[in-house]
């Protein structure tokens, strides 16, 4: 018998976070490429801790960031999902919607399809009114997924936890809100 997932798309299937999640999350994270955006790779401990972090927000929320399998062979490649945004800026306390995947997966359109039912269960299931999305400017293949699953560019900011100087300060943010029915 297979995962239990939470949702799923045509592709993609949407779980809670199991232990054999966490030594390909945790090389994941320690990718350079993958991490190229982020201001450092993450070690395992980090990583793991991590994961408990989403599924603390999980069980709290009863949304989350989900780990995300490829269906065809319930391979885990990565995440999509939301999550409380809780840093020092003006949009502090709103849902923010986020993805990593593992490289091997990327350029495929998992993350626009998993991400557009991510939206779609945070406004349908969790009545959600308002979605937000952020990254630094430089990461251009995240902002295209924004593009691709219809948010809107708001502005641009510097990122409270990232050090002057440091070329991922400069940030964009994007939202969506749900249109009424």
């Amino acid at each position: 018998m297979g995962p239990s997932y939470l949702f799923k798309t045509e592709r993609l299937g949407f779980r809670s976070w199991q232990a054999s999640d966490r030594e390909p999350f945790a090389a994941m994270n320690a990718d350079p490429e993958v991490m190229r955006y982020f201001p450092t790779l993450l070690s395992k401990e980090r990583s793991d801790w991590l994961i408990k972090r989403f599924e603390k927000h999980m069980d709290d929320k009863g949304y989350g960031i989900y780990a995300v399998d490829r269906l065809e062979d319930q391979q885990f490649i990565g995440f999509i999902g939301l999550a409380t945004i809780n840093m020092n800026v003006e949009f502090k306390h709103e849902v923010e919607i986020g993805w990593r995947l593992d490289k091997t997966y990327w350029k495929k359109g998992y993350a626009v399809e998993g991400a557009t039912a991510c939206l779609q269960h945070a406004f349908d299931d969790f009545h959600l009114s308002t979605i937000y999305s952020f990254t630094a400017k430089i990461n251009k293949p995240s902002e295209k997924v924004m593009e691709r699953i219809g948010m809107e560019k708001i502005k641009e900011f510097q990122h409270p936890n990232i050090e002057a100087g440091n070329p991922l300060k400069q940030h964009i943010l994007y939202k969506i809100s749900k249109t009424p029915s």
